[in-house]
């Protein structure tokens, strides 16, 4: 294991017109950032909804649903190669959200 992150999601900022239907539930794109620096707060990571290729582009602001703090790691998280990724729904049909 390479980290241990705790944070809690805001869910009155999740914007649901990005909820992904799948084949097992209903699913919610995130990306969760660990900065390098800790804010005033003593946060170290955000998460956010995962933008599109075309709100990237257009530096869209991202919508932040959470913060939190790296609270153990082993010193050695690896990076996945980048490659074309399958659609949310496809690629975490596993996984199970309250809403």
């Amino acid at each position: 294991m390479g980290a241990i992150i705790n944070f809690s999601v805001n869910l009155d900022n999740l914007d649901k017109s990005k909820i992904v239907k799948g084949k097992k539930g209903n699913y919610y794109p995130l990306t969760l950032s660990v900065n390098d620096e800790v804010s005033q707060y003593g946060d170290n990571v955000s998460v956010f909804t995962t933008q599109t290729k075309e709100e990237r582009e257009a530096k869209a602001k991202r919508t932040y649903v959470a913060n939190g703090k790296v609270v153990w790691t082993d010193g050695n998280i690896s990076a996945v190669p980048r490659e074309e990724q399958p659609a949310v729904a496809e690629a975490d049909d596993d996984m199970d959200f309250p809403f």
